[in-house]
């Protein structure tokens, strides 16, 4: 019961700040994006080792810089060109330093060691980037309303499947990384994101209240896999979470491990769609 009441408070919690950098955006949606993928970088880099070498502190000053300059894009404005020159410029830059440092300082690092600070950058920061971006984006004039999709898509399916599976599940969905999953409930995972989709679409978007279902059913699916892909990686270095600073739900990215994928197909359908 203890348990229970300590993930129930610190959800509650957690949902609230979500709320506020929705509805505040700029700064505070900023400084909450660059706080959580500073975080979720650390925890990752500790998994592979590397959190406290060169490496690793390297990826902490590239993450901190992409966020910086996801923020100087304005997207506000619409101004999306410092990013799309500037980002992959500087992903390419941190590639060949990682590659430097590897080379010039030989056997000391593993090449293992450079493919997961190059690919903790990709896989934290510019992925959880998305959530700034489609908030604060007028590219669709409905930067708000895209953002709640984000969270509805992915908790929203998380509730929905552990709901559906506690119910129905009878088929393992993928017994070695996740035994308690079950087909079942990602159907219903998937379907009940769908569902509150198309309901927050016909209060808020009620032109596009189909759009928004179906832009949750893909981003629930994707979800599904960000959630599985995350318990791999445990998996394999035999830990049980990324860190403690949820309590009852673990590190940044035990819990944003479904945002990662569905913020950037989100901000990526809704520009196809709307």
């Amino acid at each position: 019961m203890k348990a229970f009441f300590t993930r129930l408070v610190s959800g509650v919690v957690l949902l609230a700040v979500i709320i506020a950098a929705g509805i505040l955006g700029g700064d505070f949606l900023f400084a909450l994006t660059l706080l959580i993928s500073v975080i979720g970088y650390v925890e990752f880099a500790r998994v592979f080792g590397i959190s406290r070498n060169v490496m690793g502190i390297l990826g902490v000053a590239v993450t901190v810089l992409y966020v910086l300059v996801v923020r100087m894009g304005g997207a506000g404005n619409g101004g999306m060109l410092i990013p799309l020159v500037c980002l992959p410029l500087l992903v390419f830059v941190y590639l060949l330093v990682l590659m430097g440092i590897y080379v010039f300082t030989f056997p000391r690092y593993r090449i293992e060691d450079v493919m997961a600070a190059f690919f903790g950058v990709i896989y934290v920061p510019a992925m959880l980037s998305f959530l700034y971006l489609t908030r604060m984006t007028e590219i669709f004039d409905a930067g708000m309303s895209l953002y709640w999709l984000i969270f509805i898509c992915s908790w929203g399916c998380d509730t929905c499947a552990y709901a559906t599976g506690m119910l129905l599940g009878k088929h393992k969905l993928a017994p070695v990384l996740s035994p308690k999953k079950s087909i079942e409930g990602a159907i219903g995972g998937t379907a009940g994101a769908a569902l509150l989709g198309f309901l927050y679409g016909s209060f808020f978007m009620s032109e596009r209240a189909g759009t928004c279902a179906l832009i949750c059913a893909v981003g629930a699916v994707l979800s599904q896999i960000g959630d599985l892909s995350a318990s791999a990686i445990k998996r394999n270095h035999d830990i049980k979470d990324y860190g403690h600073l949820i309590p009852g739900h673990g590190g940044i990215l035990d819990r944003f491990d479904s945002v990662i994928f569905t913020a950037p197909v989100i901000f990526v359908m809704a520009l196809l769609s709307l």
